[in-house]
């Protein structure tokens, strides 16, 4: 078989395949087994272009380790990828419709990519075909619902109508996946067509492809911190202040010191300060009461940093920020201390961030985390607060961090949604859970559950969180890519 039969394979099923994708098609590439592979790949309605990325997910995921070349003379790196520059003005209602419009538009152009997916039609067209034919919908979910006969029904909304979706009782595979199914999230479905029905055969959610697997030729570091909480009673001073002491050099074991030396980035996903009014009774619980002071305190910390060491910083719900999602970077007006930190990249929560030329890093603090655990049977089943990497992988396999409208507050941006996760990062980082540093690695990307710095509060307590841990940091290394964590507990 030869390029030629292939560009023969896709005109048939009514795909176009663009120059592109005649490009990237290796010398040893295995036409047969692609084919056998996508032999089920229907007919679109209408003329698709099919571009590289759309080829890419069609092809089997062979996962390789792409070993980047970086010159032993290198040059420290952190640039911006993504952060979230609000855009004052005033919000109506109207602008919610046309925030989830413009989500709609973004999820689907992630789905398409499916091979089974490419030739999703309008609900308004499958709502229209005869019954018993076969149809692939993208919707938004609008209702989850159970017949007296144990038969699922969703409610999927397009901009061009609603369309039910039955899920038979006696399909068990996807009987499991009711319960990861959220309400307003984007998902496809395939199956055979009804009255204003479809009688679902496959459900898709957006997820991830495989990653390629990173290392560098160069020797260094990446550390991870998260919530500090500087100004509370709480705050883990001393754990902190050895932290400081660790990362220039002069505290641990040999072996310690020498991880520390390699570190020439920190990564700290929000909550920075306690915050102000945050809660009832808070004020009897800071050492510093006003923001000015903690952030001016966290800034003193933070300078005592080797210089050589670049710091990625995003705030949390703790901060001084909006508690709407997408936050902002921290306002000058409350962290011009932070700002004058020449090592210190201030960020958006959500953001990435590129270290080293090289690796992409997703940050967000996690505050939506709460309603997931809280409503979710589940990530309830699959450990709750105990297992914040399942929570993180529910968000890469939904492509946003929070696609439930309750599950956080949100801003409408009437352009985009940007909490959908476009950019497929090497490192997803949260914290918010306060519970044991976790990592784990999703279609290649690393899940990092950073640890605290503030010992259990009684707010904490009263809502029965048991594991609180904090005063550790991660650490991976980017050359080997493993993993070490640093314990600066005294006991």
């Amino acid at each position: 078989m030869s390029k030629q039969k292939l560009v023969s394979f896709f005109f048939e099923r009514n795909y176009m395949v663009s120059p592109g994708v005649i490009q990237i098609i290796p010398e040893d590439f295995d036409y047969e087994s692609f084919v056998e592979a996508n032999d089920n790949l229907e007919r679109s309605e209408s003329t698709i272009v099919l571009d590289e990325e759309m080829f890419k997910q069609l092809l089997p995921f062979d996962v390789k380790e792409d070993k980047v070349s970086v010159s032993q003379d290198f040059v420290t790196n952190l640039e911006v990828v993504h952060s979230y520059l609000d855009k004052p003005k005033k919000r109506e209602v109207k602008d919610f419709v046309l925030y989830m419009k413009a989500r709609y538009k973004q999820m689907k152009k992630i789905l398409v990519q499916r091979g089974d997916l490419i030739s999703a039609i309008s609900i308004s067209k499958a709502n229209g075909k005869q019954a018993k034919e076969p149809a692939a919908i993208i919707g938004i979910v609008q209702s989850i619902g159970q017949t007296k006969n144990g038969h699922y029904m969703l409610e999927l909304e397009d901009p061009t109508g609603i369309s039910k979706v039955l899920v038979s009782i006696n399909k068990e595979e996807l009987i499991e996946m009711m319960d990861q199914i959220v309400l307003d999230e984007v998902i496809g479905v395939s199956g055979m067509t009804g009255d204003n029905i479809i009688f679902a055969n496959q459900i898709y959610f957006p997820d991830l492809p495989v990653k390629e697997y990173k290392k560098i030729s160069d020797d260094v570091a990446v550390a991870f911190i998260s919530d500090l909480h500087v100004g509370s009673k709480l705050f883990a001073k001393e754990e902190f202040e050895k932290f400081i002491e660790w990362i220039n050099g002069n505290y641990g074991t040999d072996e310690q010191r020498e991880v520390a030396m390699k570190v020439k980035y920190l990564i700290i996903s929000g909550d920075l300060i306690d915050g102000v009014g945050i809660y009832p009774g808070q004020q009897k619980e800071l050492t510093i009461d006003d923001i000015y002071g903690q952030y001016d305190q966290l800034a003193e910390y933070l300078s005592l940093i080797r210089k050589d060491v670049k710091m990625a910083i995003c705030g949390g719900n703790h901060d001084a920020l909006r508690l709407a999602e997408p936050q902002p970077p921290l306002s000058k007006d409350f962290a011009r201390a932070i700002y004058t930190l020449p090592n210190a990249t201030v960020v958006s929560n959500p953001a990435i961030v590129k270290i080293h030329g090289v690796f992409d890093i997703l940050m967000y603090h996690g505050y939506s985390y709460d309603y997931y655990i809280n409503n979710n049977a589940h990530l309830r089943n699959v450990g709750g607060y105990n297992n914040s990497l399942a929570v993180m992988e529910f968000m890469l396999r939904k492509r946003h961090v929070a696609p439930t409208h309750i599950s956080s507050l949100t801003i409408p941006d009437i352009d985009e949604d940007p909490l959908v996760l476009q950019h497929i990062p090497d490192f997803f980082v949260s914290g918010h859970i306060h519970y044991d540093f976790k990592t784990t690695n999703y279609k290649n990307v690393q899940l990092i559950g950073a640890c605290c710095f503030q010992m259990k509060t009684p707010f904490q307590e009263k809502l029965g969180h048991e594991n609180v841990v904090y005063g550790k940091t991660l650490v991976v290394n980017l050359k080997t890519r493993k993993n070490t964590v640093v314990d600066f507990r005294t006991n």
